[in-house]
């Protein structure tokens, strides 16, 4: 068995439709399981259409239900399935509407209101991809995902699923995949043990796919999206960046963390649990290799994965020779920074100073105030970090090659960690440096063969 997920640009309309369905035809001897994402901007339309519901009434209604009908009727009709499916969604779509109406009358949007709003896009889609399978000679069922065995907690909007799924979800899918039958299961939602639906936040429609891949012990999860894979770089700033054929779990969650478009590393964990591997392919070119995410590399990696960067940071550094020899003044600082809910992203310390980076939407007045009660701060902003992925046990080499590149192109350092992980090496530099700085490092490690 395998899992194949496809977002939402992969099956925007029919032309996009009939794609995934050859690409899924290709793989029938792998009993596939898919899962999809709403078709096309589906989610944010039905998320605008609730906010123009609380903010104009019952005018807006059919305005907003008709801007989230027309394309899901239009593919409908291009994949000639009038006849056969538009009862079972115009029943969809009249629940919505009802739904829509009733937040227009109560002026009331919840969180609980808007998961089951959001599910709309999801259950329309499967529904319509499901039937064109079955149309063109493919055994397909769709399913909600509470059918699919998803059981989950009640924190609506950002829902984690609960140890059960683990057994509901492989009793659910796998009699049906033995069947012959190809299950079209909802992404990004679930139910929990009161039958209210929830969604599973960000990252969520890959956790769908993942956790259906290791909880019934998949050969590999499919993550099937517009690129050829896992980039060394990103290619808007990088013209030459290319797909990175491996990389392990770890390497993965820390590029997404520092802004590549890989999985959100919640979305990974059922696959790490499990180790089943997970492949990044790109639905527009099918026939490229795709990147697999692991727990191990092949022998013979280069030293270096792929280079990031994020900008929009703010640096903060933060001295006091008082407390040489005192303890407690590192848990006085991040204690500061808790209390006003602030996240911090990457530190450096000393005994007696502490560099860290925040995003720089924070305001830190507050902070400020109270740290400066023990300690001299420096608030720097316009930053980016520059993070490169790549082997520990040559983490010499690399920052060796790095401050050289930097020391060439006159991008000054002015911070530099190492995570936890052991797999990233992040520096920060003036954000309009960034850019700059990437494309230099990119040439050394992937462009220089040498």
């Amino acid at each position: 068995m395998i899992v194949m997920k496809f977002g939402g640009s992969s099956v925007a309309d029919a032309e996009h439709i009939r794609h995934v369905a050859e690409i899924v035809r290709e793989r029938l001897d792998r009993k596939p399981v898919v899962t999809l994402s709403a078709m096309g901007d589906t989610t944010d339309i039905l998320i605008e259409a609730a906010e123009k519901a609380l903010i104009l009434g019952p005018l807006s209604v059919e305005p907003s239900l008709e801007k989230i009908t027309a394309p899901h009727l239009a593919a409908v009709q291009e994949l000639g399935l009038s006849k056969t499916l538009l009862p079972e969604l115009r029943e969809l779509l009249g629940e919505l509407g009802s739904l829509l109406s009733g937040i227009s009358l109560i002026k009331e949007l919840t969180a609980k209101t808007r998961d089951y709003l959001v599910s709309f896009g999801e259950r329309l889609s499967t529904r319509i991809v499901a039937r064109h399978f079955q149309a063109v000679g493919i055994n397909a069922r769709a399913l909600d995902a509470w059918d699919a065995g998803f059981i989950s907690d009640s924190a609506f909007t950002f829902a984690e699923l609960l140890p059960e799924s683990w057994l509901s979800i492989p009793n659910a899918l796998t009699p049906l995949v033995e069947e012959g039958v190809i299950p079209i299961v909802t992404g990004y939602i679930a139910k929990d043990a009161s039958g209210a639906i929830t969604t599973l936040g960000r990252g969520g429609s890959d956790l769908s796919a993942t956790m259906i891949a290791a909880a019934c012990r998949a050969e590999e999860a499919q993550v099937w999206k517009d690129v050829d894979g896992i980039l060394t770089a990103d290619p808007r700033i990088v013209e030459n960046a290319r797909p990175v054929s491996a990389v392990t779990y770890d390497e993965a969650a820390e590029l997404a963390f520092f802004g590549a478009q890989v999985l959100h590393p919640r979305a990974m964990q059922p696959c790490i649990k499990t180790g089943v591997p997970v492949l990044v392919k790109n639905s527009y070119n099918p026939e490229a290799p795709g990147s697999v995410i692991s727990a191990s590399l092949p022998d013979g990696a280069r030293p270096v994965r792929a280079i990031t960067t994020r900008g929009n940071v703010t640096l903060v550094d933060i001295v006091s020779s008082r407390m040489v020899g005192q303890y407690g003044f590192l848990e006085k600082v991040f204690s500061c920074f808790a209390r006003h809910r602030i996240s911090i992203d990457m530190v450096a310390t000393s005994e007696v100073s502490v560099s860290l980076t925040l995003d720089e939407a924070h305001d830190l007045s507050a902070v400020t105030e109270e740290l400066a009660l023990i300690a001299g701060i420096e608030v720097k902003t316009k930053k980016a970090i520059v993070t490169i992925i790549g082997l520990v046990g040559r983490s010499s080499e690399i920052l060796e090659n790095a401050f050289a590149v930097c020391s060439e192109l006159g991008v000054q350092v002015q911070m530099l960690s190492q995570g936890a992980s052991k797999v990233n090496i992040s520096f920060v530099v003036d954000g309009a440096e960034a850019a700059t700085a990437v494309r230099g490092l990119h040439k050394k490690f992937f462009e220089n063969e040498s």
